[in-house]
């Protein structure tokens, strides 16, 4: 009787290759999660901001009797790095801003408004923060 060849420890290039299709599969997925709960992040920063500034906007004015006309006005507003807010309106009545964050997508931003200020496309009601 032939003495049966050995076999050779390790792994075919076939056996390799499909490990690494595999690998490259599930670190697709996984960096597509990545930056979707990135954005979300820096959509939540930019609402955080909008919040901040809406309450010192209110304090402003119980001080000054008018809303501040630009964010730089309130000296206790220190927005999140990366975050930009503008006031769009301003009026005695009501105000109008909108923030977005540099790392964002120039189609993603947050608006606000309230009052008697004209409103701040994506938002659509006072007092409401709204994101596109």
């Amino acid at each position: 009787m032939a003495p049966m060849p050995r076999r050779k420890n390790g792994f075919t290039l076939i056996e390799l290759l499909i490990a690494m299709v595999l690998i490259a599969i599930l670190a697709t997925i996984g960096v597509n999660r990545f930056w979707s709960v990135k954005d979300k992040a820096l959509v939540g920063a930019v609402k955080t901001d909008l919040r901040n500034f809406a309450s010192l906007q209110e304090t402003y004015f119980q001080k000054n009797y008018n809303y501040a006309p630009t964010a730089a006005a309130i000296v206790d507003f220190i927005p999140s790095p990366g975050v930009t807010l503008t006031v769009t309106a301003n009026a005695i009545d009501g105000w109008a801003a909108t923030a977005a964050h540099s790392s964002l997508s120039a189609a993603t931003w947050c608006a606000y408004f309230t009052g008697n200020a004209p409103a701040e496309a994506p938002a659509t009601r006072h007092g409401v923060i709204t994101c596109n």
